[in-house]
Formats: structure tokens, C-alpha cells, sequence
């Protein structure tokens, strides 16, 4: 399976196994959701400028595997990562996944938050809850689940692990999401594909452009908190 086919199907079995996970700890959260689903994100003056995008989203030769410059043809520049205010009762440090706008945000200080534009689940697949970061990894192996291997048998080639590449399904870096010390098989990955952001195309992982995620994964260490809003 190649990144995009990741980016644009559905992982087979996530989104239920991700469902069943939170769904305990949803009772408890929703006064703390009651507050957090009716905060803004409100923009900053200015924004980058498609000069600035192109600096900002340019070729990363010297990754493992060099990463092509962003086709910002295809992608609005409302995407674009930038400062916003963002106003919220979740500490600094804390990512918030915002499916319904199709943003993640790194909460700041004094009412900050860098913003980045966001691929989210389908909407059959849309799940909320509280995570937390459990892993992290540079150019990861990818395995898929028995489930997608049952549903696409080409994929039992990878039964073992698909070695890194750009045609890994998590690219250049990925945050595993645990809960309770168990990984929810949900994620935050980079993707190379402009044309996903802004869409629903997993079944419970959401994608960064892999320029966007290598800043957030700089400042994102392990058991960083992840709460991600309701749809």
C-alpha cells in the first residue's frame, strides 16, 4: 500500500478498535468537551504569504529520504501552519485535533497556538476523546492490521513490516495515540499528499503535511496530552 492509497482509504478495523477504546472514557470528558468544542481557533493577522509557504513547505533534502516541496497548487492556503489566537482551558503543550475544521493545534502560552492544517478521519470513522502521545518514531516501519491484510491480501507482503520509504503510509515521522498504556492503532502522521488536507480519508489517524509534522513532532515529546473534539 502506498501513502496514498493510506491517505485516501480507509484503515480497515481502526476506527472501531479506536471507538471501543475511548468509548469508556467518554462520560467523564464531556464537560471538559463541553468547553473545549465551542472554542476558536480566530486568525492572526497576516499569514504566511505564498512566498513564505514555499520557503516554509520546500524540499527537505537531507531527510532520510528527501521530501519533495509541496504542490501548493493543491492545497488552501487557509492550511497553511501559522500563530493563531486560541483560547482554551488546555495547558500548554496539549495538541487538539479539530476534525470539523480539519485543523491540529499546539496549545501556546497567553492564549496562543500554532495551527496546522489537518486530514481526519471519514466521517463513519470520526471518533473524540483524550489520548496521549505513548511513541514516537522517525521514518517508521508500517504494518497492517489482520483486518486490512483480510481485505486486501497483497498486503500480506507486509505481514512483517513495510520498511521506510516515501511510500510508507506514515512518511517521515508519526505520534502513536495510547490511552490507558494501550496503543489505540490511531495516529498523527505526515503525508506527502497537499490534496488530502482539508478531507476525511482514514478510518482514525490524522495526517500532517510532512513539513508541518516535523515541526510539531520537534515539540510534541512522549506523554504529551492529545484531545481531540467531537464532530
Amino acid at each position: 500500500m502506498t501513502a496514498k492509497q493510506f491517505d485516501e482509504l480507509a484503515l480497515n478495523g481502526t476506527g472501531r478498535l479506536s471507538r471501543r477504546s475511548f468509548l469508556a472514557g467518554s462520560a467523564a470528558t464531556v464537560g471538559a468537551f463541553g468547553l473545549a468544542g465551542g472554542l476558536a481557533g480566530c486568525q492572526t493577522d497576516g499569514g504566511m504569504t505564498r512566498a513564505e509557504a514555499a520557503l516554509a513547505y520546500g524540499p527537505l533534502p537531507d531527510e532520510q529520504f528527501a521530501v519533495p516541496a509541496v504542490d501548493l497548487d493543491r492545497i488552501d492556503r487557509k492550511f497553511y501552519r501559522r500563530t493563531v489566537r486560541y483560547e482554551t482551558n488546555e495547558a500548554p503543550g496539549t495538541i487538539v485535533i479539530d476534525p470539523n475544521e480539519y485543523y491540529v493545534y499546539f496549545v501556546e502560552e497567553d492564549g496562543y497556538a500554532t495551527r496546522y492544517g489537518a486530514n481526519v478521519p471519514k466521517p463513519e470513522f470520526l471518533w473524540d476523546g483524550t489520548a496521549y502521545v505513548g511513541r514516537k518514531a522517525e521514518w517508521p516501519v508500517w504494518t497492517p492490521t489482520r483486518d486490512q491484510i483480510g481485505r486486501d491480501p497483497e498486503l500480506k507482503k507486509y505481514a512483517g513490516g513495510m520498511p521506510p520509504s516515501l511510500e510508507n503510509p506514515l512518511g517521515a515521522r508519526v505520534l502513536y495515540l495510547y490511552q490507558d498504556g494501550r496503543y489505540t492503532l490511531c495516529t498523527i502522521y505526515a503525508t506527502i499528499f497537499p490534496h488530502t488536507i482539508g478531507q476525511g480519508v482514514s478510518s482514525g489517524c490524522v495526517g500532517l503535511l510532512t513539513q508541518d509534522m516535523l515541526h510539531l513532532y520537534a515539540r510534541a515529546p512522549v506523554d504529551t496530552n492529545v484531545v481531540i473534539l467531537p464532530a
